[in-house]
């Protein structure tokens, strides 16, 4: 489903992604942990079409879209949900879940669409006339990944979604996920809490400096040495 071959990319002369090679198969989950400042989030931006590459090739559902404006890449179905929520304070959540669906391909369905997301996330269905800068962390948080769902993505990406969360709410933001993927729509998550992503996902890469530094089934990454060491404190 995506593609990414030999992607070296970043900000200016300031070089952040290096010769990077992932992929992601349709249904799957698919975890990128390492460090702050490692490349996660420079790589979803590159995907994104936020930050062009360099140098490399990224392939969506087999066409090519390194090239391609940011809004053309959204309406092919690959949505990124970014850290720290971004949401319209002052608008309500009725109105920030609905942006979600404000390019065309997006519209067709979207009454059931959002019956299908809240459905997901009834703790938005309780707040849908507040104020989005009214809701807790959590809340927030659902209501920023809702809006991604409103886009009827083929692929999901999220960056950080359990940052600044309470332990409670982690665990049931990484049940969200799991039920996202389960419901049919492939998941690409960016995550520091490396235990809870790596119980989720079908295989995981391993960032370090800028560079895939390992691959490997979620299960296989969070049994190696290194990763117990470096990553879960173990």
């Amino acid at each position: 489903m995506l593609k990414v071959s030999n992607v070296t990319a970043g900000y200016g002369r300031t070089v952040i992604l290096q010769d990077i090679s992932i992929e992601i198969g349709r249904g799957e989950v698919v975890t990128i942990i390492g460090s702050n400042g490692a490349g996660k989030t420079t790589l979803l931006r590159t995907i994104s079409g936020l930050v062009k590459p360099v140098s490399g090739e990224i392939l969506f559902d087999g066409e090519r879209i390194d090239r391609r404006d940011p809004a053309d890449i959204v309406g092919r179905g690959l949505i990124m949900v970014p850290e720290a929520r971004q949401l319209f304070p002052v608008m309500t959540v009725r109105d920030n879940v609905m942006m979600g669906c404000y390019h065309p391909n997006a519209r067709e369905g979207a009454s059931k669409r959002f019956e299908e997301v809240l459905s997901i996330f009834p703790r938005v269905r309780e707040r849908l006339d507040q104020l989005a800068g009214s809701l807790s962390g959590g809340e927030q948080q659902m209501v920023a990944i809702a809006r991604g769902l409103m886009a009827s993505p083929k692929l999901l990406m999220l960056d950080e979604p359990s940052l600044g969360l309470a332990p409670l709410i982690v665990q049931q933001m990484f049940g969200i996920v799991d039920r996202i993927c389960q419901m049919g729509t492939t998941v690409l998550l960016v995550e520091q809490k490396a235990f809870h992503a790596l119980k989720i996902a079908q295989r995981a890469y391993v960032i370090e400096n800028g560079r895939i530094a390992m691959e490997n089934t979620g299960a296989g990454l969070l049994s190696d040495p290194h990763i117990k060491t470096a990553y879960l404190g173990i």
